[in-house]
């Protein structure tokens, strides 16, 4: 690692990360003219953005910058792999990690381990994919910012944990022990037709918020927000969410679930709907109660767990 590298790891244990993600956050929805084309253009210039596919293409369009980095793309720009059985990639990117889970365990970067229960901060739905597979996706600043589903899937619980928002790119992600499981997340969980499936949002420096299609905005907090839900069910290859500014998606399967394409590996470029792997038998009926969460009350009393000992929650 380079002198500047370590140096930039180093900044990040000392960045005020929830207020800079909070002028961010201002920053890009000003919708005074000059101020949102004047970061629109930087944004093109040094992310090298494609507007080609964009819709629309002219950035003149977009009301503000958050609007014009969240924004859609032309119909068809993304085809989706047609077989029922074939997990799509849930957004542009790079492979960050790809693999099995080793027991609780997932591979961060060479070196770096973070647990199922850090990450997901709810033991019982830790057990669900332990032994499993999972696939880490990072986004840059130049990518497409819209999350779809893998797979098709029932909404079974929701699960925001605060946490810090060191920067996900590659340099602190090989640097940062358990940077996953200490940064600012929201869990989704599904079942799917490949068993339970979660897909997790991480936060990081300069992201303002994570949206999601069934709840909006999800704010952020210093206790861990934990809801079951109903009545959402949500298609392979519909948007689930997105990011305002970029950071990572990580998706986790049971045991047994899937197989991932044996062509992918970390540093590969990905698109959103192309084939990450292939769910290997059909799922035996997934409905069943959810496991057991806090209830309001056990959480105002601060019973529910929290980030990763000794790690900031705001």
């Amino acid at each position: 690692m380079s002198l500047a590298q370590r140096c930039y790891v180093a900044l990040q244990y000392l960045l005020p990360h929830h207020l800079l993600s909070w002028l961010v956050y201002h920053a890009t929805r000003w919708t005074w003219r000059p101020w949102k084309q004047l970061l629109i253009r930087l944004a093109v210039r040094v992310f090298r953005i494609d507007l080609s596919q964009a819709d629309p293409p002219d950035t003149t369009c977009y009301r503000s910058f958050n609007e014009f980095f969240t924004r859609p793309l032309k119909p068809g720009a993304r085809p989706m792999a047609e077989d029922p059985d074939c997990i799509l990639c849930p957004a542009d990117g790079v492979i960050s990690q790809i693999g099995a889970i080793d027991g609780d365990q997932i591979l961060q970067a060479k070196g770096h381990h973070f647990t199922l229960a850090q990450l997901l901060a709810d033991d019982a739905v830790s057990a669900e994919f332990a032994g499993g597979s999972y696939a880490t996706v990072y986004l840059s600043p130049r990518d497409y910012h819209r999350v779809h589903m893998p797979l098709s899937g029932e909404l079974r619980q929701t699960t925001y944990v605060p946490g810090r928002l060191y920067s996900v790119a590659p340099v602190t992600v090989d640097a940062i022990p358990g940077l996953f499981a200490r940064n600012e997340r929201f869990v989704s969980r599904f079942d799917s037709p490949a068993g339970p499936m979660a897909v997790i949002l991480v936060g990081a420096v300069m992201v303002s918020s994570m949206d999601c299609v069934w709840c909006g905005t999800v704010r952020p907090g210093r206790k861990v927000r934990r809801q079951q839900e109903s009545g959402v069910t949500l298609d392979r290859g519909e948007e689930m969410g997105r990011f305002n500014m970029g950071s990572t998606v990580i998706l986790l399967f049971g045991p047994d679930a899937v197989s991932w394409d044996e062509a992918l590996q970390s540093g590969t470029a990905v698109r959103m709907g192309q084939t990450l792997g292939r769910r290997l038998v059909d799922s035996p009926d997934r409905t069943r109660e959810a496991p057991a969460g806090p209830t309001p009350e056990s959480e105002a009393n601060g019973d529910a767990p929290g980030p990763a000992e000794g790690e900031a929650s705001s």
